[in-house]
């Protein structure tokens, strides 16, 4: 899997077509969305054309460049995207992808990273604001410093009240003074702190974008993961995936608590790629949670989209809710498991399986 950075940008109805075209590009089962930047409202080059409204978004992908592009033009077109001779003609969507992994090529017209990041305000800054860190390949500055050397000026954040409702469900803290950015600034008002001096001035947003990415699980399904990774299976033997990290947040403090997941399954009639059970993992710890509950969606969703003979899933983890406060027992953890089909009423079927794991008799 890679990881790119595609820039939105929209100036006919943007407020609309900005919404839409990102819930067109959360349905593609071959990518996931993990972060999306605020929305800036520009200028328009070339021409007494419409302000564009311009976002960018960070997806995860096993599709190359030029499959990415080729997704892109068909939520393009399908969005009525017209394009002309004239390169800076209004349009309902442009989605152009700007960074792509460590990647720098030039293929076909095509160059990455995008030239455009090193000229333009409006593709540069929201990319900034997703990833400050992030550096260019091939240039070695991080894109806040980028950003920098080309000013803000031209462009400004838009208040998450100007756009449609549909808008901010879609896009979440990718507007300025969005609610959870807001609520932040509250809470650190609270606690005494001043949310505007110079080390917490981004951190509103900053903290905003860590819930995003700590809860994209709400929004991926299983099919989106699973989608077009099954496989006929070629035996029935147990298969088992150990040692899969995982992070997920309290849902009674909100605090992190994280560990290792261990799952096996008998395969009845398929099997699924093993990145997929990895990714199946966190799309249930990226939500709220309680490690009991956890085992439990992972096993569920595994029994029913691969409907095997069992499957068995173990998880090991420790709370900081427990290490941090209350009666702060450092060296604790906590072990869950959750056995369906065999995996439960056999006992020679669990005992194999957590033998292989490492918790089985000796």
């Amino acid at each position: 899997m890679k990881q790119a950075f595609v820039i939105f940008g929209s100036n006919l109805d943007p407020s609309h077509n900005l919404g839409a075209a990102l819930k067109a590009l959360r349905a593609r089962s071959e990518l996931v969305v993990l972060r999306t930047s605020p929305i800036y409202r520009s200028k328009s080059l070339g021409g007494d054309y419409p302000d564009f409204l311009n976002a960018a978004v960070l997806v995860e992908t096993s599709l190359d460049p030029g499959q990415l592009r080729r997704v892109f033009r068909e939520i393009e077109a399908a969005l009525g995207r017209e394009r002309s001779s004239d390169p800076n003609a209004p349009r309902t969507i442009d989605l152009d992808l700007a960074l792509y992994d460590e990647l720098v090529l030039e293929v076909g017209g095509v160059r990455l990273p995008d030239p455009e990041i090193f000229k333009h305000a409006h593709v540069v800054v929201p990319l900034a604001a997703l990833a400050p860190a992030h550096r260019v390949p091939g240039d070695g500055r991080s894109l806040a410093e980028v950003a920098d050397a080309i000013g803000t000026r031209e462009i400004a954040a838009v208040a998450v009240t100007d756009l449609p409702e549909a808008t901010r469900r879609e896009w979440g803290t990718g507007a300025a003074g969005g609610g959870k950015e807001q609520l932040v600034r509250s809470l650190l008002s609270e606690i005494g702190e001043d949310p505007d001096r110079e080390g917490l001035a981004k951190t509103p947003l900053r903290v905003s974008q860590a819930l995003e990415f700590l809860t994209s699980g709400y929004h991926i399904s299983i099919d989106e993961v699973l989608n077009q990774a099954l496989f006929e299976s070629p035996g029935d033997e147990m298969v088992v995936v150990r040692e899969i990290e995982f992070y997920s947040l309290c849902e009674h403090h909100l605090l992190p608590f994280y560990g290792r997941a261990h799952i096996g399954y008998l395969p009845r009639q398929h099997v699924v790629g093993v990145s997929k059970i990895a990714r199946l993992v966190d799309v249930f710890a990226r939500r709220l949670q309680v490690q009991e509950r956890l085992v439990c969606d992972v096993a569920d969703a595994l029994m029913e989209a691969l409907q095997p003979h069992g499957v068995g899933v173990v998880m090991d983890a420790v709370h900081l809710c427990m290490l941090m406060r209350g009666v702060q027992k450092q060296n604790s953890s906590m072990v869950t498991n959750a056995m369906r089909g065999t995996f439960r009423s056999d006992p020679r079927t669990r005992g194999e399986f957590l033998s292989v794991i490492g918790l089985g008799k000796s």
